[in-house]
């Protein structure tokens, strides 16, 4: 058996190595500690479910005896989507779920999602499992009980059954071999879709490309077959289904900040006035946009958990992030989802006679993906810290330190902050010319230089 590493806990979930850092043995020891949790917010049971990586049905197996011996009973979903468990923790009652997947990493990767007593745990939450686990010395006595449960009909006859088509579509749908595979084809034509699908058998081997759609060489099949078909939109979703890429007819990838310009003027027209959250990552067109369609823009941090932290919190029934995640509160449950928000991204682009020209029409400037800055453990965090306290921007309009520094100016915007997950300094630029985009880089590219001479700039 591995000993337990600290390094698997991240911000936002725990996430390890299969046979390096990660084993069923492990998997049983969050198990029991979850457990222990759950019990303590007076949760009785517990939903789990797994991505169709290799490792998942021993980690799950793990993960459930684990859960048991804590005294906890088990519901097991099977394979699913990330999504589907947070659905059923809503469905069933539990308010408690595992999710074991590795989500878009390698498919020597694997770990866990988890929702504590209705709310996605971080930062001091998961490390406090750690610390549970480092103390525990006695063997573990409970007898909770076990059970499979099928989710997937209720699951989809409820998108299905209230996101509505205004026309017939024909759509492509690539899922990179992702667990999402099992279930997007099947839950667009229940919807009324003519569906191709690509990759979309489950194969935790990932062999045609990898599942995650944030970035552009993952997306070229789709928008292949975009040009050689009469499909009117492609979509794609990350390895466990709670992420979502949108491709139009000609090729142009809408990133998540564009699209949820088009959730935020639909729910805005049933919640006028709310708040609408995004992360630092997004556009600058983003707030202009909430405004002028009636809502308050409320830029964030990054990390899936923290924004529906945030949701909870300001009672917003929208939030997204550049990654992909789009947390929908208006006519769900605030969790975030793909298929969920694929459906609803129709349910819009069906009103129009030619979907591809509404989204090419959002606005937009010149950008980049974001980009990173590879660093050694810890020193990601030490260069913000510098740049906080050193760094100048002397034609800067205003400096956003909520999480990092997100540097706006006439013509653009510049961001450098620090991965919660790896050892990376996460950068992202956005400007309203190619010059406008270069001086802004050069600007970054100086007072990071200044700070760390030694700095491979990814720009």
């Amino acid at each position: 058996m591995l000993p337990l590493s600290k390094t698997i806990f991240k911000a936002y979930d725990i996430r390890g190595i299969i046979g390096s850092t990660l084993d069923a043995g492990i998997a049983g020891q969050i198990g029991r500690a979850f457990g222990q949790a759950a019990l303590a917010k007076g949760q009785r049971s517990v939903v789990i479910g797994r991505d169709g990586r290799l490792s998942g049905p021993e980690l799950a197996k793990a993960l459930a005896a684990g859960l048991q011996s804590a005294g906890v009973d088990v519901i097991d979903l099977g394979v699913v989507a990330t999504p589907m468990v947070y659905f059923a923790t809503n469905v069933l009652g539990t308010q408690s779920g595992i999710m074991v997947t590795g989500s878009h990493n390698p498919p020597d990767y694997n770990g866990f999602k988890m929702v504590l007593a209705g709310e996605a745990i971080h930062g001091e939450a998961i490390s406090g499992l750690y610390d549970v686990i480092s103390r525990q010395s006695e063997p573990a006595s409970g007898h909770g009980s076990y059970a499979m449960h099928d989710i997937r009909d209720a699951y989809l006859q409820r998108i299905a059954g209230e996101v509505k088509l205004a026309r017939p579509i024909k759509i492509a749908v690539d899922c990179g071999n992702g667990v999402a595979g099992a279930f997007a084809g099947d839950l667009f034509r229940m919807m009324g879709c003519e569906v191709i699908e690509l990759f979309c058998e489950v194969d935790g081997n990932f062999p045609n490309h990898h599942p995650d759609p944030a970035h552009p060489e993952n997306l070229q099949d789709l928008i292949a077959c975009l040009q050689r078909t009469d499909a009117e939109i492609g979509i794609a979703f990350d390895g466990d289904g709670d992420r979502l890429g949108v491709v139009t007819k000609d090729g142009q990838i809408i990133y998540p900040d564009r699209q949820l310009m088009l959730f935020a003027q639909d729910v805005l027209t049933r919640n006028m006035g709310a708040q609408i959250l995004y992360d630092v990552k997004c556009t600058s067109h983003l707030a202009p946009w909430i405004a002028a369609h009636g809502g308050v823009p409320l830029m964030w941090k990054t990390g899936h958990s923290l924004v529906k932290a945030k949701l909870r919190e300001t009672g917003a029934p929208l939030g997204g992030e550049m990654s992909g995640h789009i947390f929908f509160k208006d006519r769900w449950y605030g969790f975030d989802d793909g298929l969920y928000a694929g459906a609803r991204l129709l349910e819009i682009l069906t009103r129009a006679a030619d979907p591809s020209a509404l989204l090419n029409a959002l606005p937009q400037s010149v950008s980049t993906p974001e980009l990173h800055l590879q660093l050694q453990e810890g020193e990601n965090v030490a260069l913000i810290e510098t740049l906080r306290r050193e760094a100048k921007f002397p034609d800067a309009l205003e400096i956003i330190d909520i999480d990092g520094l997100r540097v706006e100016y006439r013509d653009g915007f510049g961001l450098a902050r620090s991965s919660n997950t790896t050892p990376v300094v996460v950068l992202r630029f956005e400007a309203s010319s190619a010059s406008a985009l270069v001086r802004i880089q050069q600007q970054f590219k100086s007072v990071i230089l200044a700070a760390k001479p030694d700095a491979d700039l990814p720009f």
